[in-house]
């Protein structure tokens, strides 16, 4: 319990929402859901705390304005609507977060952005800035640009990048899983969820194995990895349930909800991060 309650004291803070927190039932974006997580995130930063949101659903909003009905599968037709979507995305979350009188601002990552030492450390600072002028940054791959060698390929592992890149101390992923199972419980009845992982053992990666959703990229797997990135630069994450951005505050209340993975002691050496898990 005392891993949770150290949750408390956290104040640069990652929130990462994947697009099945942010659609409806036919995939259109809900703006009803965007703006449960404006108040929240709002309120957050009201208490003092500096918090990111690294947010899905450009590609989903714009397959939803032309009435896709799959996923795209072609890297061209998956940027084109990404350049439809992300414009009218970070509008969403403008008016949004205007209606807690807090400011956003939009911030587009690659892979090279943060693995380029020079790059990086531009990301950091401009974060950084950000974060100091009480504005909220909203950040997304920049998927218009986004090839194989500079892709990140998805938000889980980019929350996880910026939360180390950021300096932050906790990484929330909010899904539509309320946490790491023992197994598949959408197959499995048996499966039970795991509230607290200190290793990332082989066991933990085969209770991993699963699909993402019909417009999302990312599944348990690239959760765990996200995990792996976090705990070995000394920054705690959670996995929780979406469908309400207020189980935030029970997180950071020190309650137990979803999987919490906690960060090893001592694995940053001499200030040096362990940038070696991008891959």
């Amino acid at each position: 319990m005392q891993d949770r309650l150290k949750l408390k004291q956290k104040q640069k803070i990652v929130i990462k929402i994947g697009t099945s927190s942010l659609t409806n039932q036919e995939g259109a974006i809900d703006r009803v859901k965007i703006g449960h997580i404006a108040r929240v995130l709002s309120e957050l930063s009201k208490q003092g705390r500096k918090v990111m949101l690294v947010t899905s659903g450009a590609i989903a909003v714009g397959a939803s304005k032309l009435g896709y009905s799959r996923k795209p599968t072609e890297l061209s037709e998956k940027q084109a609507l990404a350049a439809i979507g992300q414009a009218e995305l970070i509008n969403i979350y403008a008016e949004a977060f205007q209606e807690y009188n807090c400011g956003v601002a939009q911030l587009l990552l690659t892979k090279d952005g943060i693995t380029n030492p020079v790059r990086r450390e531009n990301s950091r600072n401009t974060l950084n800035a950000l974060l100091n002028m009480g504005i909220i940054p909203i950040i997304n791959e920049n998927d218009t640009i986004a090839t194989d060698e500079i892709e990140i390929g998805d938000n889980d592992t980019l929350s996880a990048y910026v939360s180390v890149v950021a300096d932050a101390d906790l990484l929330i992923i909010l899904s539509d899983i309320d946490g790491l199972y023992s197994g598949d419980p959408r197959i499995d009845p048996n499966a039970k969820i795991i509230h607290k992982v200190y290793d990332l053992t082989k066991e933990i990666e085969d209770s991993a194995k699963g699909a993402g959703s019909s417009f999302s990229t990312g599944g348990m797997v690239t959760k765990i990895a996200a995990a792996r990135l976090c705990i070995n630069n000394e920054i705690d994450m959670v996995i929780a349930k979406g469908d309400d951005p207020a189980i935030v505050f029970e997180v950071l209340e020190g309650k137990d909800m979803g999987t919490l993975f906690v960060a090893k002691e001592g694995a940053i050496v001499e200030g040096q991060k362990n940038y070696f898990f991008f891959g």
